[in-house]
């Protein structure tokens, strides 16, 4: 398997301009339940970043954070900002923040199962006003970069494969022609051989079309083989960040998030003490 810096290229570098800036933020739903505490982290141009974590860390929580889409979940922003391109858009409207270029692909390969491949495509559209011309390119350019939706482009969505909904998914999130694009957990409930398509596609396009992407995964091993930078969230809280290299490497990584450990095979009662031993939470 091609590792993030052989297949994406040479990663964006620190120095470069940041697409997106999370500050602080923190996350309050039912004007009771505080959900992030503090979440900072920035995403470069050019750039793909893996936000890592069990499930219920509050991955998808920061992702529609930044999308705006909380408030649907009666859900707010209560404390630090969000900038994205150098302007700040925590209280935008998500159809507002789509055409500034930010989107986010939803976890669940959500789909209009009664449309086509194709009409779901043109969908992602909705918010371009630079004519038929330039969407039918595009069009074209997303069945170059997902063949596979090509040959069911007159499919009914909900009638297709999973593999297909997902790729329908983020084929429809690139028609709106973005910038950076939120990926919220591509792998899930998808045949390992799949999962690496989709994966080199996100890989393809950030490399050939310069798309961002800030990616919620729990599949840490192969979410930072494709990343250049990488956020471990906690319980709401980043407890630890670096390059994807960084991190890989990293002992506590390799042990509490890709399965490998120095000392051999733990056992169950290992495993529940795991977070007394971690070093940043201790």
């Amino acid at each position: 398997m091609t590792l993030a810096h052989e297949t994406n290229g040479a990663a964006p570098s620190s120095e470069a301009a940041p697409v997106l800036v999370v500050n602080n933020i923190e996350v309050v739903y039912d004007h009771v339940i505080l959900v992030l505490k503090g979440v900072s982290l920035r995403v470069s141009k050019g750039g793909i970043v893996a936000l890592l974590g069990a499930n219920g860390a509050g991955k998808t929580t920061t992702l529609k954070a930044i999308s705006n889409l909380l408030r649907a979940e009666r859900g707010d922003v209560t404390k630090g900002s969000i900038t994205f391109n150098g302007t700040r858009v925590d209280k935008l409207t998500p159809n507002e923040l789509v055409r500034r270029g930010c989107i986010q692909v939803l976890e669940g390969r959500v789909c209009f199962g009664h449309l086509t491949i194709e009409e779901n495509l043109l969908t992602g559209a909705f918010s371009r006003r630079d004519g038929a011309a330039a969407i039918r390119r595009d069009l074209e350019m997303i069945y170059e970069s997902f063949p596979p939706l090509r040959a069911r482009r007159h499919a009914v969505a909900g009638y297709t494969s999973g593999g297909e909904q997902q790729m329908c998914a983020i084929g429809r999130a690139m028609m709106s022609h973005p910038t950076m694009v939120l990926l919220d957990e591509p792998s899930m409930g998808l045949a390992p051989q799949v999962v690496q398509e989709i994966f080199d596609i996100v890989g393809n396009l950030n490399r050939e079309q310069g798309v961002s992407f800030l990616l919620a995964e729990q599949n840490a091993n192969l979410a930072l083989q494709y990343a250049h930078h990488g956020y471990i969230l906690e319980n709401g809280r980043v407890v630890m960040d670096g390059t994807a290299e960084n991190l890989r490497e990293n002992s506590d990584v390799k042990e509490f998030y890709l399965g490998v450990s120095e000392h051999g095979r733990r056992s169950f009662r290992d495993v529940k003490s795991y977070r007394r031993r971690k070093r940043w939470l201790a």
